[in-house]
């Protein structure tokens, strides 16, 4: 009798897990579909921006937002996932989803890592890169801010 007390909440607990991530589809999430990162409507501009934009036919949302690695991949994922979850549940979505400090670094390493080959002498430069490939190429990647839903906002606080 003693090991059902154990066994039943466990299980139960087990049960609810699998319902949830069966309900929220939470393998969608651990593929490279862009219209699984614009299921939130705060995400329309970024998904709009960038399917209209000039790296639709080359790039989806992790190729440029998350490191390619497979562990640190699935990191960036989970803690953008969680981050993005308990925002929707506490009722704190922003307007717009700006991106964070390590968010940038991995955005940067990824355009360096596509355009190898055109930013070499840049990269290889004794001169050190003080700033990021898309404070001056901000439009290439989500398009002009006027294809958006919602225009680009705090441009000062990326200069």
């Amino acid at each position: 009798m003693s090991k059902w007390i154990l066994v039943l909440p466990l299980f139960s607990l087990l049960a609810v897990i699998g319902v949830g991530l069966y309900v929220t589809d939470f393998t969608a999430y651990l593929g490279n579909n862009p219209t699984s990162c614009n299921n939130c409507h705060v995400m329309d501009a970024a998904y709009e921006g960038w399917y209209h934009g000039g790296h639709r036919p080359w790039a989806t949302c992790a190729d440029c937002h998350t490191p390619h690695a497979l562990i640190p991949k699935y990191w960036v994922k989970a803690v953008s996932g969680y981050r993005h979850v308990t925002a929707y549940i506490a009722g704190q979505i922003p307007p717009a989803i700006r991106a964070k400090e390590s968010s940038r670094k991995v955005i940067q390493e990824n355009c360096i890592r596509c355009h190898q080959t055109t930013v070499a002498t840049m990269v290889e430069s004794p001169q050190p890169l003080e700033r990021y490939c898309f404070e001056c190429h901000r439009t290439v990647a989500h398009g002009e801010r006027g294809l958006s839903l919602l225009p680009y906002q705090h441009m000062e606080a990326y200069r």
